[in-house]
């Protein structure tokens, strides 16, 4: 296990291995050190869930979360949408650890209740027609919402260049386009939402963004000094 450089997040290392036996194996816990985002997990309890080892990396709803500085004013995020390493959606929920009121790590708890949710559809199928429990209940089961109704979700990978991987595909479909015909001005959209959604936090995510969009890493930079220019004009 990596050296811990803060203390106070040596007191959540025993806390994720307790969670992870007390909650039992559906539930994933991961204690992120942020003092290293490229590596950022140093301790992970019932990690089949996500796939993910010690030494992954920040995922895109934490970078996102450090991008938008929602932790300022909240202590916690509860239940937003996850997905598995096998494609199965997650409950996740994250307390932010603070130090003095800095950011210091976050301890993320992924609840994959696939086999709550099965169990449930069977037992409603018992007293339900089939097309009622596959259209209709299946809908609001776990309090999930629908797939054209939910935000981006959290998705975990176990190196930079997965978190990127998945950053630049999520844009490319939401705009339609492949990476072999970008536009120079789909390219600069892309590079936005990226960099809005924290991706540029990592190391070697300019690296990872230019292999992804077929550019060079000169012309990721051009395009992140463009938007920082952009972004003080309309201060």
């Amino acid at each position: 296990m990596p050296d811990v450089p803060h203390p106070l997040l040596q007191q959540y290392v025993k806390l994720t291995e307790f969670l992870g036996y007390t909650l039992g194996p559906s539930y994933e816990v991961a204690l992120h050190d942020l003092t290293n985002k490229d590596r950022s997990i140093i301790a992970i309890a019932n990690n089949h869930v996500s796939g993910r080892e010690v030494g992954a990396p920040l995922t895109n709803m934490a970078l996102s979360i450090l991008k938008d500085k929602s932790y300022e004013t909240s202590d916690y995020r509860l239940n937003y949408y996850g997905v598995s390493v096998n494609g199965k959606d997650l409950r996740s929920s994250t307390l932010f650890i603070k130090d003095s009121g800095r950011l210091i790590g976050m301890l993320c708890i992924n609840f994959d209740d696939s086999l709550y949710r099965a169990v449930s559809n069977q037992i409603m199928g018992l007293c339900h027609p089939d097309i009622f429990v596959e259209d209709i209940l299946s809908r609001f089961a776990a309090g999930v919402a629908p797939a054209h109704a939910r935000p981006a979700p959290e998705k975990f990978g176990n190196s930079t260049e997965a978190v990127a991987a998945d950053a630049i595909s999520r844009e490319l479909e939401r705009l339609g386009v492949t990476a072999e015909r970008l536009t120079s001005e789909e390219r600069l959209q892309i590079i936005t939402a990226l960099e809005t959604d924290g991706i540029f936090l990592l190391k070697g995510a300019v690296k990872d963004v230019a292999a992804g969009l077929h550019c060079s890493q000169a012309s990721v930079y051009r395009y992140l000094s463009q938007i920082k220019n952009e972004n003080a004009e309309t201060r």
